[in-house]
């Protein structure tokens, strides 16, 4: 059986270790780079991977998928939710009033986003109902002039069900005694966790005081919809929207919540450039590797282009071997990385219950565990990008090695 002879000298030379233990161990050190730089990579998106799962699944299980508005309020809005239920993949609608006010308690105070809801009808778009953690969401009646607070807004102001905490509009009112800011009471009626955001920026009221308090009674801003997946609700609102009039406009999750998901992007985008200098480095470390390699085997070119090989397959002989170095450093990198990003909450969990210690405090973060969730296109990237790095590493030193003349490597031999 005939072999290609570049590819059989190229693999034997990366094979031997007798006579330079120190380019062994430079091709060694190269693979080693290369295994560490790729499953480091593998590791460390799954891990950004699953916190931007964490984040959607908590965030979007209580904020709605989308929003319709129209402009001037909506009043009949019962018959335009059974409109939106019947397109495609939505699965609840429900009325809201939105806007922005300032919550004070006992000295202190804080920016809040506050919603008017419909319970019943909010069960069927959030599930914030079922992350109470004190009171109930059906204690919202209307002129009852109560409020859902999330945990960390409620720990900030230092408030429980059944305190009164007092709401600020960005408006003013004249009296004879001056100009004052518009301001209500609201009893406490009950606190959730989401483990999200929303804890910290969120406030929850009756439909009907969060309107009388706008100045839009028996008026809503728009609904809020559910979809059967999140993702179909890209580009499907507006389009319901439009569908309902001019007067009618939609945002999906993306633009409402897109912020958020963009920073966490951009985080594993930067996070996986910063990483892919490792690659770089074991990269680099194949060019020594090869020059080293080509100076030590100057002699065994001459007599192989003196047996008739040609500069070309002179060039293949040392592209093989760089290659092959990080190929088989890629590849035990990424199987490494695969099982490591595939176990690794359970890992991180052992490590919690042996040690006693909690790596993610849940008084502090909202994620209180170390998710992963390995993609097979993220490893495929990470693969590519390895093994093209690797491929250019080795172009310039089996350049040089092509370069060699025979009578001149042969002249003190």
């Amino acid at each position: 059986m005939i072999k290609p002879v570049p590819l059989f000298i190229g693999l034997r030379y990366v094979a031997a270790r007798r006579r330079r233990q120190f380019i062994s161990f430079i091709n060694g050190f190269s693979l080693l780079g290369m295994a560490l730089g790729v499953m480091a990579l593998i590791v460390v998106t799954s891990v950004m991977n699953g916190f931007d799962r964490e984040l959607k699944t908590r965030i979007l299980s209580v904020v709605p998928h989308g929003f319709i508005e129209k402009d001037g309020g909506l009043e009949e809005w019962r018959s335009v939710a059974q409109q939106l239920e019947r397109q495609a993949h939505v699965e609840a609608a429900s009325p809201f009033v939105r806007g922005f006010a300032l919550l004070s308690a006992g000295g202190t105070s804080h920016g809040v986003e506050f919603q008017g809801v419909d319970p019943k009808a909010l069960r069927g778009v959030s599930e914030v109902g079922e992350h109470m953690m004190m009171g109930s969401l059906d204690a919202l009646q209307s002129r009852g002039y109560r409020i859902v607070l999330g945990r960390i807004l409620a720990r900030k102001l230092n408030v429980i069900p059944g305190d009164t905490v007092v709401l600020t509009l960005p408006e003013v009112v004249v009296t004879p005694a001056g100009i004052f800011p518009r301001t209500k009471r609201f009893t406490v009626a009950g606190v959730f966790s989401v483990g999200a955001q929303v804890d910290q920026s969120m406030a929850l009221m009756h439909l009907d005081d969060a309107a009388r308090l706008l100045r839009m009674p028996g008026k809503v801003q728009g609904l809020q919809l559910r979809f059967d997946d999140m993702d179909n609700a890209l580009g499907r609102v507006s389009a319901y929207a439009q569908a309902l009039g001019e007067d009618f406009k939609g945002e999906d999750w993306s633009l409402s919540q897109g912020s958020l998901f963009q920073a966490v992007k951009m985080e594993k985008t930067v996070v996986t450039l910063m990483l892919m200098i490792i690659v770089a480095v074991a990269a680099f470390n194949i060019i020594s590797a090869l020059v080293l390699m080509v100076a030590d085997k100057r002699s065994d070119i001459a007599v192989l282009r003196t047996l008739g090989l040609t500069s070309r397959q002179i060039m293949s002989i040392f592209v093989v071997q760089g290659s092959a170095i990080g190929i088989i450093g890629a590849l035990a990198g990424a199987l490494l990385g695969i099982l490591i990003a595939l176990n690794l909450t359970d890992v991180v969990s052992w490590a919690e219950n042996l040690l006693g210690a909690k790596i993610f405090d849940p008084r502090v973060f909202f994620v209180s565990f170390l998710p992963s969730e390995f993609r097979a296109s993220d490893a495929a990237v990470v693969l590519t990008a390895a093994v093209l790095m690797s491929l250019l590493a080795t172009l310039f030193p089996a350049w040089r090695a092509a370069q060699i003349e025979p009578a001149e490597a042969l002249r003190y031999e």
